[in-house]
């Protein structure tokens, strides 16, 4: 009755079955049983998420009112929504959601106890109650007899708003209310709007409120306690580069960085499964079984073995599963202040150095930039590589300015003399489609360079486009791809390609020359320098 009681009080008078905290095995037999996923060779659970296979950045909504009018970055990411709005749409949720069976889970978020969020998650579906489950921290059996919760989101993919009654863009939305602490997300299955949304929140709260850097990055710690911290965007090797195994893995995606430590925002991992294979990313891979969604995969006819390689439905498939299913996760997931920061971006220009070193100016310039590039071919309409800057490796994420998130980084990298490098994981020899892709085995063989000091007595030389400081030479990696330049059978054509990379840098980073001081500025690209 205590449970119920609850529920009426968010809004919700159930008359249908109420589901709490069911099990893992629970939460996968109950999607089985309302034919919502499948079982793969491998044990893991495999579901579709529908319409929706991927974010939906612009129906992506924050309520403006007394407390976020003045402090959030209002614009293309953050899309305000009226209190008035936001409470007709929640009644619609609630009543919906009071109609049909539902599953609550409590979880929290932030690994560090004084930084701790208690969230109450309440969902539609099953497997997304499974996803909750594995990618957030979960409370001791204790923990939960008296857990009360400070966010509460609502996760509805069968409610369609109608625009014209609910205000929103279309169907599907996703909306934050700061003042309220609530989350309401409708109209998408896709489960990364419930990960991203919470994201956005620690986001706010953490720079904002306690002066707390929060990250777009995966973290991992070496044998000797040492903390190396991998910022990118989606696609650029964070999950795969901070899975390695001669690292305890702290988590691959999102962390917050205080005065003394590193830590984890979560308890799992949702790591993008194309091309997945025991060969390249065995952590990953053993990590897909009994416990695991995979989303949106497909398998090789007649069978249930996963074709990872078939990007049928998208090429964003992902797998889900608790941290702990990778065998050296460290608990509590926590670091000391990290020694090495690795700027991780997938160059499909070829122009990009697959190491450099940067100085503090050029780690500011690189994390507000923010840069990767989409690949031809995975796009409609995309014939040849686009550069994609997201500002601080998280723009859509960021609901206040940019250089709030500059500002932490900068300082704490003067007070803590860290080591910064831009790593290229995209291609070398040339362009995307002439070139070829930098092997995973090169950049790990960097990494490690890194991690186990084994640059700090090698010379480098400067890039003429980029100014950035390339060693010219690093154990398990060929000496002549350390130069990008060296790699092209066409030099010319290289200098027309680092040229225009440089220029569209320099015109991204137009909007943010008036926050950036003159150490900044000083870390962008040579344009109009020699050639040489």
């Amino acid at each position: 009755m205590e449970y119920l009681e609850s529920l009426r009080n968010i809004g919700i008078t159930s008359n249908k079955e109420v589901y709490w905290n069911l099990s893992e095995p629970q939460l996968i037999s109950q999607t089985l049983k309302k034919g919502q996923g499948i079982i793969t060779r491998s044990g893991a659970l495999a579901c579709d998420t529908g319409e929706f296979t991927g974010r939906s950045p612009k129906d992506k909504y924050i309520v403006m009112d007394g407390k976020t009018k003045d402090s959030i970055w209002w614009g293309d990411i953050n899309h305000p929504f009226s209190p008035e709005d936001f409470e007709r749409l929640y009644d619609s949720v609630t009543a919906h959601l009071s109609g049909t069976d539902i599953y609550v889970r409590d979880v929290y978020a932030c690994a560090k106890p004084e930084y701790r969020l208690n969230i109450k998650v309440i969902t539609e579906t099953p497997w997304s109650n499974l996803f909750v489950n594995n990618l957030f921290l979960r409370p001791t059996e204790q923990e939960l007899e008296t857990f009360q919760h400070e966010w509460l989101i609502l996760n509805a993919p069968d409610f369609k708003a109608i625009s014209e009654i609910h205000k929103t863009r279309q169907h599907n939305f996703t909306i934050i209310n700061f003042t309220r602490k609530i989350i309401l997300i409708g109209g998408s299955g896709y489960t990364g709007e419930i990960k991203k949304g919470v994201f956005t929140v620690l986001n706010y709260i953490l720079p904002f409120e306690k002066n707390v850097l929060s990250m777009h990055c995966s973290a991992n710690i070496g044998a000797n306690g040492d903390t190396s911290v991998f910022f990118g965007l989606s696609g650029t090797g964070k999950t795969t580069l901070s899975a390695d195994p001669s690292r305890k893995l702290i988590g691959d995606d999102e962390h917050g960085w205080d005065d003394e430590s590193v830590f984890n925002f979560e308890g799992g991992c949702y790591a993008k499964c194309i091309g997945l294979s025991k060969e390249k990313e065995p952590q990953i891979f053993s990590a897909v079984r009994s416990g695991t969604l995979l989303e949106n995969v497909r398998f090789f006819e007649g069978t249930d073995i996963v074709d990872y390689d078939n990007v049928s439905v998208t090429e964003n498939t992902r797998a889900a599963y608790p941290i702990d299913f990778i065998n050296n996760a460290v608990h509590p997931s926590i670091g000391k202040t990290p020694n090495n920061i690795f700027f991780l971006t997938c160059d499909a220009f070829g122009v990009l150095p697959p190491i450099s070193k940067l100085s503090v100016g050029q780690a500011m310039y690189h994390f507000i930039s923010g840069y990767t590039a989409k690949v031809a071919g995975t796009e409609a309409g995309i014939t040849e590589p686009q550069t994609t800057f997201s500002a601080c490796f998280g723009k859509p994420f960021l609901p206040l300015h940019p250089t709030q998130y500059a500002e932490l980084l900068g300082k704490k990298l003067k007070e803590n003399n860290i080591k910064v490098w831009l790593i290229n994981t995209g291609w070398s020899k040339g362009a995307y489609g002439t070139g070829e892709r930098i092997k995973l085995s090169y950049t790990r063989a960097m990494i490690s360079a890194v991690l186990e000091n084994k640059l700090e007595n090698v010379d480098f030389v400067r890039d003429a486009v980029f100014g950035l400081q390339m060693p010219v030479e690093c154990e398990g990696v060929p000496s002549e791809i350390l130069n990008p330049k060296n790699t092209w059978d066409d030099q010319s054509a290289y200098d027309e390609k680092a040229l225009h990379l440089a220029a569209q840098f320099v015109q991204n980073f137009k909007s943010f020359e008036s926050f950036a001081d003159e150490e900044i500025l000083s870390g962008g690209p040579l344009v109009g320098n020699e050639i040489k």
